[in-house]
């Protein structure tokens, strides 16, 4: 990666970085592209627009290089040589379709309570909907950042009760939401320590939270704790292993297998039709 500070910013050159692969790609729900291309978002307190320009480049608009060097290329994961990675993968047809179709994707280094309260909300939910709830969320009990509103604080929710949500919109899972808060902010539970322990123990340690299963807690590890060996599971990725992929594990994608599963969850869901023509 290049990159280098101008009138508007900081400018980085790179390979495998696409902005509309990687935050649109099921990962994050708080980025949206605006109707001049560009893509703007905030990640925990922090608002970011982005452009594409020609030639690999993209612009991070009125970002300093201190902030850039010091938050950004570790949030967009700018320093891992994805190319190099993806060599490592085994050779499948169905694998080389899907790293083709999002090769620009990179794994976002997200805040771990972020993460967590995120995909607490994506449980049984679509999209759409999902960025909804969460931008309700930081509009109501978040601070006010600019024009946006940072993540709100496990202090913040944690004196919140399940009525205090109505207002959010989130339904069943405001409950898991205030005990997620509630744990988090006593330290009960300690996302911080969780990322350091072994997987088995962290994936236990997760589950402790009501409402976080399997598939919430290992969406955690990938995206708000760099755990990149992990390989979460719903529906798609299920059908996708079991049609395309008979007779492959997580194991078989080693210990990159999270960004393997990236590469298939955007390649199935925005091709569904795959997984209906391997039943005939």
């Amino acid at each position: 990666m290049k990159f280098w500070q101008d009138k508007r910013g900081i400018i980085i050159e790179i390979k495998d970085f696409v902005l509309e692969q990687t935050l649109d790609c099921g990962q994050c729900f708080r980025f949206s592209q605006r109707p001049d291309g560009s893509w703007h978002g905030v990640a925990g307190s922090r608002p970011i627009t982005l452009r594409a320009l020609d030639n690999n480049r993209i612009l991070f608009e009125k970002v300093s290089i201190q902030e850039f060097n010091s938050f950004w290329r570790i949030y967009f994961d700018l320093d891992r040589d994805y190319a190099k990675i993806r060599s490592q993968f085994p050779c499948h047809p169905a694998f080389k379709d899907s790293v083709c179709f999002g090769h620009g994707i990179r794994i976002l280094r997200q805040e771990p309570w972020e993460a967590l309260v995120s995909f607490i909300i994506s449980q049984n939910n679509n999209v759409p909907r999902i960025k909804g709830i969460i931008e309700r969320l930081c509009r109501h009990f978040g601070k006010p950042v600019g024009e946006d509103y940072g993540f709100p604080s496990p202090a913040a929710l944690s004196v919140l009760d399940v009525s205090d949500l109505e207002v959010i919109r989130c339904g069943f899972r405001a409950k898991y939401i205030i005990d997620a808060a509630q744990k988090v902010s006593c330290g009960q539970v300690d996302l911080q320590e969780i990322s350091k322990l072994p997987l088995s123990k962290a994936r236990q340690a997760l589950q402790t939270i009501k409402g976080v299963g399997p598939k919430v807690a290992e969406c955690v590890l990938l995206y708000g704790m760099g755990r990149l060996e992990t390989f979460p599971m719903d529906v798609w990725i299920k059908r996708a292993m079991a049609r395309l992929f008979p007779g492959y594990t997580p194991d078989s994608f080693g210990q990159y297998a999270g960004i393997a599963q990236q590469y298939i969850y955007h390649y199935c869901r925005c091709n569904p039709w795959v997984l209906r023509e391997e039943t005939g």
